[in-house]
């Protein structure tokens, strides 16, 4: 074993040498000595390095981060990151969290995918067989060749992937893809529309404004108060731009005032907020309705902004065929349909927010300004999801907010993006989409999916079921995925799903659904340009560099992709490469990008530099601030170029489509529980709500296998301890969580962090469970318990509408 030699001073002389002790009393051998130094720091004799390259961790985190990546032999040893700049926010350094400096563990994981492989077994057994590249090429191919004879374009699906969703060529979201790119030189493939973190709010905001946008982060800078809505960037978006960071520079600079509503007490409170309010999942717009009715009854509303730029608020404004008093305000004080009024009173009931707190709240949004209304995506991930992401937006739009800096939409915090030239994909010759959330339903019963029924787009129904699945980089198949169990049986029957092939890096829970599975490279494995995704007014580029060479025989999507565009035809080959190699189409997209900014640096001074950082010439992106300077000039994209408060398009839709009684489209923002929350007649059996969060571990199920980060945030069930003394159970205790659906073992943790009532768990942990006895999950995998019925408007996962029921083993 190497020694290495570590000087420090005498404080940590101690330190270090008592470690020594215990560990060699442990019969331990640390590589390192201990030798006295008069200076305040550690140093280590690290070997001598051969190069560093500049790579990055492009997960779908809402970060992009820098790496620097130390080889010696064409191994990679050690991982910095960032380190140019300096820590004051516009000029700071873009940092990787702990995920992202523990690539070397990912890239050098024992367990990744080497070969291409075919299944042997059942699907979901994990048995294959290695094969060559040959035969695996040829085998899809042949298939894909098969199915679009038999069946047409439509019956090929590309899963959604999001496990790159960071990169340009290697990037892996579904309609984005290289693989669509290959798809449509082929004649196109059944499109889909959502995604599973923002179906329902991306759904519903352009029935408000026409598009979905809100004021970039580093405006707060100009807010007086900020209300976070489910918005927890220090967990979801914990590095990289910097977004918690600036959040805490940007309110000392302004001073603001943070209030946090959320059923979790977050690490974006944690000590930051000066309020947190708990809430019972999946009643925020009844809270929202609440605060409305104390701001109209104070007469705390812009009555200017509502009268100029919005539709739908009061009876002056009300579109033609709206019904008498079918008005937000009439909804709001008891004079709609309902006849009731949403008073503070009536909506503690329901929130568990005593009703002093709401009026408290109300007065501070009503009369502090410009104040920061700002929704995460968890609120909206529910089974009325549409409904409170448009109810949020009432605040902003009530207190004339919109279009402010310092103020927001209501909506999640938006972003400057630096020039970027996405590798193109070319146009889908097939027009048909279904809700990315119900691709089980377009394979089980896919020719009986209508639009009215199902949320079809293209078409009033399918004519073929899903026959061919591509999955590259997501692990969406099974583990990210609604009800297990159920997606379980549905791919059993490969008569369905005829054929599915998965690139990968790891034999994840979706992987041992493939029927061909092959090895991909990962990002920090090949060349690529990125840009920065939520990074308030500070833009980047990446230009990742190959860390290593490939190692055994895993090839890039690039090159797996070319070779199966060979074997479709020349005419296929020849449209889906031009006749580039990848660094070719990374010169010509980046020569494009240099023609729209001349701030960038050249290409090989890019690809020196690893990093180029660009401050928003405009200062802050503020949502729909045109359209507030000049409604007439800028309207926005709704019928009536306004704000409609009121919307006649949803009226239409709740009229024609086919819904169940608990499944709510309504042309005003209104609060209705939908299924599975709160108040829900299953409570009776399974009483506990339930909650999935984003985890520092992991980047949805991305890093799930990584060790030392597992050890640093330990899958757990947080629970109240009033819950947990109900139930007898101590913190750390093994606990059966389950209901109709499911069920899933894991630990406890008991904490004031989550209010009584409610149960939180981290999403993303890989699925442990035996697919052929029990089917019971040992790892605390949440999608055993999460349903795959869809929310009424987006057709989208609810996955954080559950009721469960929670036991001691």
């Amino acid at each position: 074993m190497e020694k290495y030699e570590i000087a420090c001073d005498g404080k940590r002389r101690a330190l270090l040498k008592g470690v020594g002790m215990l560990t060699a009393a442990a019969g331990i051998t640390l590589p390192f000595s201990v030798r006295a130094t008069d200076t305040k720091s550690i140093s280590t004799d690290m070997p001598s390095e051969d190069k560093i390259v500049w790579s990055m961790c492009s997960v779908n985190c809402g970060s992009r981060c820098a790496l620097r990546m130390h080889v010696k032999q064409d191994e990679l040893y050690w991982v910095e990151t960032d380190n140019t700049g300096t820590d004051q926010y516009g000029q700071h350094q873009v940092r990787a969290c702990l995920r992202g400096r523990s690539i070397r563990r990912r890239m050098n994981h024992p367990d990744r995918l080497n070969y291409p492989m075919k299944r042997v077994g059942k699907r979901g057994e994990g048995k294959f067989k290695r094969i060559t590249w040959e035969e695996a090429l040829d085998t899809i191919a042949d298939n894909l060749k098969r199915i679009v004879k038999d069946y047409g374009n439509e019956a090929v699906y590309i899963n959604y992937c999001s496990g790159i969703v960071g990169g340009n060529i290697t990037r892996s979201s579904a309609y984005a893809s290289s693989v669509a790119r290959l798809m449509n030189c082929y004649g196109g493939f059944l499109n889909q529309y959502g995604t599973y973190s923002t179906a329902q709010i991306a759904r519903a905001m352009p029935f408000t404004y026409g598009s979905n946008i809100g004021n970039s982060t580093s405006d707060i800078v100009n807010s007086k108060l900020v209300v976070y809505f489910g918005n927890n960037p220090a967990e979801t978006r914990m590095s990289g731009g910097g977004i918690t960071y600036l959040l805490q520079q940007a309110r000392e600079r302004s001073n603001a005032k943070l209030i946090v509503i959320d059923p979790r007490y977050t690490d974006t409170a944690a000590g930051r907020e000066d309020e947190w309010i708990p809430i019972r999942p999946g009643t925020d717009a009844a809270l929202v309705s609440a605060i409305a009715y104390v701001l109209i009854s104070e007469n705390l509303v812009d009555q200017p902004f509502l009268d100029q730029y919005c539709v739908g608020y009061d009876e002056k404004t009300l579109p033609a065929g709206a019904p008498e008093n079918g008005h937000y305000k009439a909804y709001i004080l008891g004079q709609g349909e309902d006849g009731l009024a949403k008073t503070p009173e009536w909506a503690a009931q329901i929130t568990g927010i005593p009703a002093d707190k709401i009026i408290k709240l109300a007065r501070e949004i009503g009369s502090v300004k410009p104040c920061c209304i700002s929704q995460g995506w968890g609120p909206q991930r529910q089974s009325n999801g549409e409904l409170s992401a448009r109810a949020i937006a009432m605040l902003p739009i009530l207190t004339g907010n919109v279009g402010i800096n310092g103020g927001n939409s209501g909506a999640r915090e938006s972003t400057y993006t630096i020039t970027i030239k996405r590798f193109p994909v070319l146009e889908n010759p097939v027009k048909t989409k279904i809700p990315v959330f119900m691709w089980t339903d377009a394979i089980a019963r896919g020719t009986e999916m209508t639009a009215v029924k199902d949320g079809i787009q293209g078409k009033e129904k399918l004519d073929v079921p899903i026959k061919f699945l591509w999955n590259y980089a997501g692990n969406t198949i099974i583990n990210q995925h609604s009800d297990i169990n159920k997606t379980h049986e549905i791919l059993q029957d490969d008569s369905k799903c005829e054929m599915i092939v998965v690139i990968e890096n790891f034999m994840t829970a979706s992987a041992r659904y493939a029927d061909i599975l092959l090895p991909d490279l990962m990002t920090t494995e090949q060349e690529d340009i990125i840009p920065n995704d939520y990074a308030g007014n500070m833009g980047y580029l990446i230009f990742g560099q190959p860390t290593t060479s490939p190692k055994f025989e895993r090839r890039p999507i690039y090159h797996i992709l070319s070779d199966v565009a060979k074997r479709l035809g020349d005419d296929v080959y020849d449209k889906f490469t031009e006749g580039k190699t990848q660094e070719q189409w990374l010169q010509q997209l980046y020569s494009e990008m240099r023609g729209l900014d001349a701030d960038l640096p050249e290409y090989d001074d890019l690809k020196a530099m690893g990093i180029f950082k660009k401050k928003d010439p405009k200062g802050h992106l503020v949502a729909y601030k045109e359209f507030r300077d000049d409604p007439d000039a800028n309207p926005l994209k709704t019928p009536s170029g306004k704000i409609e408060i009121y919307s006649s398009q949803l009226a239409e839709l709740a009229a024609a489509w086919d819904l169940k009684s608990d499944e709510v489209i309504h042309p005003l923002p209104i609060y209705h529980p939908g299924f599975n929350g709160y108040g829900d007649p299953k409570s009776n059996e399974f009483p506990l709500q339930m909650v999935g969060f984003h985890y520092k571990s992991r980047t949805h199920s991305s890093y799930g296998n990584i060790d030392v980060l597992e050890s640093a945030c330990p899958q757990e069930a947080w629970i109240n301890p009033i819950d947990a003394a109900q139930r007898n159970i101590q913190n750390g205790d093994l606990v059966r969580i389950f209901n109709e659906i499911g069920e899933t073992r894991i630990e406890a943790k008991v904490t004031p962090r989550i209010i009584p009532g409610v149960v939180g768990m981290g999403q993303g942990a890989w699925h442990r469970a035996n697919m052929w006895s029990d089917k019971i999950d040992h790892n605390g995998c949440i999608n055993v318990l999460t349903t795959q019925r869809p929310s009424p408007l987006a057709k989208g996962n609810p996955q954080h509408s559950n009721l469960v029921q929670i036991e001691k083993v």
